[in-house]
């Protein structure tokens, strides 16, 4: 019998390390590459204003660097602690890029970090810069391996299920790494990536030219950091575009949930504004929508590439929808059962030495092996996930998205005709930038993970399968002294940047 209250804190506690950990990885990826660019710059033109800006951006960057390091490493001790059974069944195809990102791309990083903050005046300027960019390479290689290992969980490719051991076991390294979930979600994860980094250096920015401090050095860092911003937003509406196009194809339930689409249609439209219905259900009669502005067409384009396509709704993918051919999640619960059914049979066989009902049995398993996961489902609208939270954190994503491009160019703009100090309501709006961004950066991991609810492996395996057999009040403990060390890490980290942030480059 599944402990429900051990499953809901596991999943509460994981969620707390992953969204503080999520506090402090974008900034990473982005604020490597400007450090680069700045200290690029500084090897062109031989300027030490430049070596000062880069040297500043470099020590918050390490500051950050180092407490979201020490967030990552309980992590991944929580997949053996609280979902011992999904490491169990999935260990050999879910290791294997973590460990690659271990032995390759963190020794990478972790060997040029060193020399990046220490070789300042020990190495050359070119050996200097290479490691600079040595450490942001190796930071979004981190971020590739660890999104190629979440992308499986969303698609899990390249396997196949061993009825002796019970377990998944890899088939082909190459199909788990080049999965379009796991390349959509490295390229858009990076790309939102930068652009937090460059709202981190604009918020900064902003702060100094309010305060009338360092007023060269933070239009300097603008104007890179605007650039910068503009290209990631553009790269990353085209991998948002490219992500829910993949969506449609491997996780329609995550797509329907995020456009509130309870019936399929034709000519689909995308919800530009929307209040949901707190009181509709799947299978009901209710509007989805108290309030909704559609873009017609625009859904059925991003989903197919065609304006007049289907896309199929929660009631379809629920309850089935037999003239677009798609099956019911009760009848891929029936042949789950049948599958548990002949699997256990199988075993059983196998060790009495029956091995005529042992290979009777696998024959009856294999056709419904696929289903395995939904066999153990209790009904089938346990598929539908929240909502409401995957529709309202994918229109903040959205929403902000759009916002950041207007931001950036309105930055660069007037910095660059050098009337940036006159627009004090866009640098007090600049000041507040990053945390938006980072808003926005949350809400799109909420929709990522969120939206694949009830799942641990799409399809395969539900979360309650995946959990490990032990007492609720022992992850209810952990999840406690968990909040409490990463705040106390959070409060520590903001109490440093601000003292450098308020010390400014001198002496650098």
């Amino acid at each position: 019998m599944v402990d429900l209250g051990m499953v809901n804190w596991a999943r509460a506690q994981f969620a707390l390390t992953a969204m503080y950990h999520w506090l402090f990885v974008p900034l990473t990826l982005g604020l490597s590459f400007l450090c680069a660019f700045y200290e690029t710059i500084y090897v062109r033109t031989g300027r030490e204003e430049w070596k000062r800006l880069t040297k500043f951006w470099m020590t918050l960057f390490g500051i950050n660097f180092a407490i979201g390091v020490a967030t990552g490493i309980i992590l991944e001790f929580e997949f053996g602690t609280n979902w011992s059974n999904y490491s169990w069944m999935v260990g050999d195809i879910f290791g294997a890029p973590l460990a690659v990102e271990g032995i390759v791309a963190f020794f990478l990083e972790a060997t040029f970090f060193a020399v990046m903050f220490f070789g300042w005046d020990r190495v050359s300027k070119n050996f200097h810069l290479f490691s600079t960019w040595m450490v942001a390479v190796g930071s979004n290689l981190s971020a590739l391996w660890i999104l190629v290992a979440n992308g499986w969980m969303q698609y899990p490719a390249g396997m196949a299920f061993n009825p002796d051991t019970v377990r998944f076991e890899m088939q082909n390294f190459w199909e788990v790494l080049f999965s379009p979930v796991a390349m959509a979600k490295f390229t858009h994860t990076t790309s939102t990536s930068f652009m937090v980094g460059s709202f981190f250096v604009i918020t900064v920015s902003c702060w100094y030219l309010l305060k009338g401090r360092h007023i060269e050095m933070a239009k300097k860092s603008i104007v890179v950091a605007s650039v910068f911003g503009i290209l990631s937003t553009c790269y990353a509406a085209w991998t948002g575009d490219e992500s829910a196009f993949v969506n449609a194809s491997t996780q329609p339930m995550k797509l329907a949930a995020y456009e509130g689409l309870y019936d399929g249609e034709r000519g689909a439209g995308i919800v530009a504004i929307g209040i949901l219905n707190p009181a509709k259900q799947p299978g009901d009669k209710l509007d989805p929508f108290a309030f909704e502005m559609k873009i017609p067409g625009l859904l059925s384009l991003l989903a197919n590439r065609d304006l007049n396509s289907f896309v199929p709704g929660i009631n379809d993918l629920v309850y089935g929808n037999e003239q677009e051919g798609i099956v019911g999640v009760g009848t891929m619960m029936e042949k789950g059962k049948a599958a548990i059914g002949d699997l256990t049979a199988y075993k059983a066989a196998k060790k009495s030495g029956d091995e005529q009902a042992a290979q009777a049995a696998l024959a009856r398993f294999t056709p419904n092996q696929p289903y395995l996961g939904y066999g153990y489902l209790l009904s089938p609208e346990q598929t539908v996930p929240p909502v409401a939270t995957t529709f309202y954190t994918f229109h903040i994503m959205v929403f902000f998205g759009v916002l950041a491009l207007v931001l950036f160019a309105c930055f660069l703009v007037f910095t660059v005709k050098d009337s940036i100090a006159e627009h004090k309501g866009l640098l007090w709006f600049g000041v507040a930038s990053f945390f938006l961004a980072m808003l926005a950066s949350q809400s799109g991991w909420v929709v990522a993970e969120v939206g694949r609810q009830p799942w641990a492996i799409q399809g395969l395996m539900p979360v309650n399968v995946a959990t490990t057999n032990i007492g609720a009040g022992s992850v209810q403990t952990t999840f406690f002294m968990f909040l409490a060390v990463f705040t106390l890490l959070l409060a520590a980290e903001i109490k440093i940047m601000l003292k450098q942030i308020k010390i400014g480059p001198e002496g650098l």
